[in-house]
């Protein structure tokens, strides 16, 4: 860095080896932002609709993951492009937000940028072609809202919600048990669920898994489940009516916050310092007697000692029990949680019917489980499974599923799957196209266009003829003013997605149109890339 003065004396600095950095300007960086985001949405592509294909993911520590779930495929791939981050950003938006359509948005908005490029050959400028992606969204959102229908359900009549989830499973690994998982789902949301006010607190619903077993023996528990064992085995394995003080302060003695240091120079010392520890225990044990409580769940590790004398007081215990666990038992047991032993008193006990250890097969693999609990809106969706990988992208498939029961008891509006909702959404916005008289009707038609991409990725993934298929159906709709036609991907025999029960819900569908129209927006707006050098 050198300073240097202009002819006024006014002193500026140059900064060396500016010249290094590379730098892309004009329509030549919207088109490299583009080549980037397509490369990404490509990838996706090939895992949409029932038929879709897994993608396997190693890490950098040879973990590996089998998953078509496109917010887990992006977030384990390793993305160095910025635009390709803002797609893996889109991506997690659309998860956190509606938790499913993850695959869905990302393809969207691959298409959208890929009709812009073909209007930038053009000459068009790429803000008159973000101004006509946006007019065309609007138009898209009004004709879906034209197109839903409404579900009634309460917690006797849930079968359309259980439809809607079993069309989110059906894309998944687990697709060959989505009825029964379904089920499972809806019921445990509707457990949670507050329906007068609709809202649902997904944190009461735990998803916990056990290697062994088969996919069929997942169950849900109408309790919570921990991965965690009595912490003596001569306790007892099997408690009623359970008083429970949950602790986050070790069953240890005090330690001094400054550095110290006992010199102990006889047999007699050494035999007081015992004798103290031991009484500190002792204290301790005690402490939790006299409050009631008839077992003690503990955040941290308890030394030999004290395990000793609980299990000599009768007092069985759990310990290493993690932050959020202690929250859901709280929760759910009406506990209070106690962070020093001379708090403790019968008002902050939690209350469970029973606690029972349970093993599994010719393994030592223990857990607990806590059933009959006062708020007992918590609940466990117990995954088994051949392997890791497999109770891992199932807990995936089953938040999905979780997600949308949840969407559909705040929002109870769909519309209907197989690419139906796009198709009659791009006919609506064509037709729209032909009103609007400046140069925003060629990107409203590229937005329709790029609106068919998703029924062509179906019937590409199901082995269809795509172009075929499309306008086949396409033409269908016009013919008939069906909205309801879409794409059929499991040869069922009929393009009418009422008749086969492919549903999605109308809050996920408007998410991801508007989300990916937002993130074009911002990717054809970015004129200058500015990167620095590489490090030689």
């Amino acid at each position: 860095m050198s300073l240097a003065f202009d002819e006024y004396g006014r002193p500026f600095i140059i900064i060396r080896e500016q010249e290094k950095k590379s730098r892309v300007k004009g329509i030549e960086a919207v088109k490299s932002n583009i080549q980037a985001a397509k490369a990404v949405s490509r990838v996706l592509r090939t895992s949409l609709g029932p038929k879709g294909m897994d993608k396997m993911l190693q890490g950098p520590d040879g973990d590996i993951v089998i998953t078509n779930d496109g917010a887990t495929i992006l977030e384990q791939m390793e993305v160095e492009n910025q635009i390709g981050k803002l797609l893996v950003e889109l991506s997690k938006s659309q998860d956190h937000e509606i938790g499913d359509g993850t695959t869905g948005v990302t393809v969207m908005a691959g298409a959208l940028l890929e009709q812009a490029e073909t209007l930038l050959d053009r000459g068009i400028h790429p803000l008159r072609i973000a101004e006509g992606y946006e007019m065309a969204c609007k138009v898209a959102l009004k004709r879906l809202d034209e197109i839903a229908a409404t579900f009634e359900h309460d917690a006797d009549n849930n079968e359309e919600l259980v439809k809607t989830c079993m069309t989110t499973l059906s894309s998944k690994i687990v697709g060959r048990h989505k009825r029964e998982l379904a089920e499972m789902c809806v019921k445990a949301v509707l457990t949670v669920a507050d329906l007068e006010r609709k809202d649902v607190n997904l944190d009461l619903i735990k998803l916990d898994g056990k290697v062994g077993g088969r996919l069929e023996d997942t169950a849900l528990v109408n309790g919570i489940v921990l991965d965690k064992d009595m912490s003596h085995p001569q306790m007892p394995k099997h408690l009623q009516d359970v008083k429970m003080a949950i602790l986050t302060c070790p069953f240890e003695p005090p330690k001094p916050k400054t550095k110290h240091k006992v010199d102990i120079s006889s047999v007699e010392q050494f035999e007081s310092l015992r004798k103290q520890e031991q009484e500190y225990f002792r204290n301790m044990v005690q402490l939790c007697k006299d409050s009631g409580a008839t077992l003690v769940v503990c955040q941290w590790g308890f030394d030999d000692e004290a395990n000793h004398l609980l299990m000599h007081n009768d007092l069985p215990a759990v310990r290493w029990v993690g932050g959020v666990e202690l929250e859901l038992l709280a929760l759910a047991t009406g506990a209070r949680i106690v962070p020093r032993f001379q708090e403790l008193n019968s008002a902050k006990l939690g209350y469970a019917k029973s606690v029972k250890e349970i093993s599994f097969g010719t393994t030592r693999d223990r857990m607990l489980l806590i059933e009959g609990m006062p708020n007992s809106r918590a609940v466990t969706i117990f995954v088994r499974g051949g392997n890791k990988m497999m109770i891992d992208e199932t807990k995936r498939s089953l938040h999905d599923a979780l997600c949308v029961a949840r969407n559909l008891v705040r929002d109870n509006r769909i519309v209907y799957g197989g690419g139906a909702a796009e198709m009659s959404c791009s006919l609506a916005v064509e037709a729209a196209a032909d009103q609007v008289p400046g140069v925003e009707q060629y990107a409203m038609r590229a937005f329709a266009d790029a609106l068919d991409i998703i029924p062509l990725s179906l019937a590409e993934n199901s082995g269809l003829p795509p172009i075929e298929s499309l306008t086949e159906v396409k033409t269908r709709q016009m013919r008939e003013g069906n909205p309801y036609l879409g794409i059929d991907c499991n040869d069922a025999g009929t393009n009418d997605m009422r008749q086969q029960n492919v549903f999605e819900t109308l809050m996920g569908k408007k998410q991801q149109l508007m989300l990916a129209t937002q993130v074009c927006k911002m990717i054809l707006k970015i004129d200058d890339v500015i990167k620095p050098s590489e490090y030689e």
